[in-house]
């Protein structure tokens, strides 16, 4: 069988990265709630793929809202944007003269799941205030304005997410198949994108590049690593992880990857994952997109 689905889950360390709709001066973080009935913040994967496509510099696809809806203009293909291309499109027109109306859409080829905090959310407050710029303005005392007393949520926490890559849609859409270098030049990309990936937020810009990944390319187009990354006391657990390596047709394509002196098992991580560096993990991924794209698209 081809190996024809790219996937890999990663680790990062990030604060605060993603808030939802906030409650009076109150700034909330985005969190669901497990069994436990503990919290967990998390940073939507529509957050990260509006990082990943500008940090691409594929947020280029034009829109327009001819048809009541803002959306991608209905002109725009995937020959031309690797945007819809690799995250899908939902287009429709409106009925006139020389059209019938309707809608047209493309499926995500590259999939993304939620990063999810690995730590529980503890109910941490920042305290914040303008007194600075009314002390500056000497305004301080003036009772009838506002110093813009407000509180945000905060963490600080690992986060895990899980991409995967249908390596055979890519570039694919009706008529339209473009050439094999172009569809690995834009996985690769996207994969620089993920290796480097940031997020500007409240005047912090966090750095979500990975600090752990695992993954590879194999037959099975299933999100393998997905909801098995758990770290305990700064220690990611590799039983989880091990088990799943006992099937052969996983273990032989999989490459795992740390960052130094992150992770308080980093030896047994080595010696039972054969970890290797992040980049190195990264390198290796696009080794694979090549074969498949070139002429070891045969296995």
């Amino acid at each position: 069988m081809k190996r024809e689905g790219l996937t890999f889950t990663v680790i990062f360390l990030a604060e605060s990265a993603n808030y939802g709709e906030g409650i009076g001066n109150i700034s909330s973080l985005k969190k669901m709630s497990r069994g436990n009935c503990q919290e967990y913040s998390y940073i939507s994967r529509q957050a990260l793929r509006y990082n990943i496509v500008q940090q691409a510099n594929w947020d280029t696809t034009p829109v327009d809202g001819k048809s009541g809806v803002v959306q991608f203009a209905p002109s725009a293909t995937i020959e031309e944007y690797p945007e819809i291309d690799l995250f899908g499109y939902m287009k429709t027109t409106a009925k006139g003269d020389d059209q019938n109306g309707g809608a047209s859409t493309r499926s995500a080829v590259a999939r993304l799941s939620n990063a999810v905090a690995l730590e529980p959310f503890q109910g941490n407050l920042e305290f914040l205030t303008n007194m600075g710029l009314a002390v500056r303005g000497n305004l301080q005392r003036r009772s009838d304005l506002n110093n813009g007393i407000a509180q945000s949520e905060i963490q600080r926490s690992y986060y895990s997410y899980t991409m995967s890559i249908d390596l055979d849609r890519v570039g694919v859409d009706g008529e339209i198949n473009i050439a094999e270098e172009e569809k690995a030049e834009r996985v690769k990309v996207l994969l620089d994108s993920v290796q480097y990936l940031y997020r500007d937020i409240k005047g912090r810009r966090e750095n979500l590049s990975p600090l752990f990944i695992i993954g590879g390319r194999y037959s099975r187009k299933n999100p393998f690593f997905e909801n098995r990354i758990k770290v305990e006391n700064n220690k990611v657990n590799v039983n989880t992880l091990q088990e799943l390596l006992e099937d052969d047709n996983i273990r032989d394509y999989t490459y795992a990857g740390i960052t130094t002196g992150t992770f308080d098992n980093e030896d047994k991580l080595k010696e039972v994952l054969k970890a290797e560096s992040v980049g190195a993990v990264f390198k290796h991924l696009k080794e694979e997109v090549d074969q498949y794209y070139g002429e070891g698209n045969q296995n």
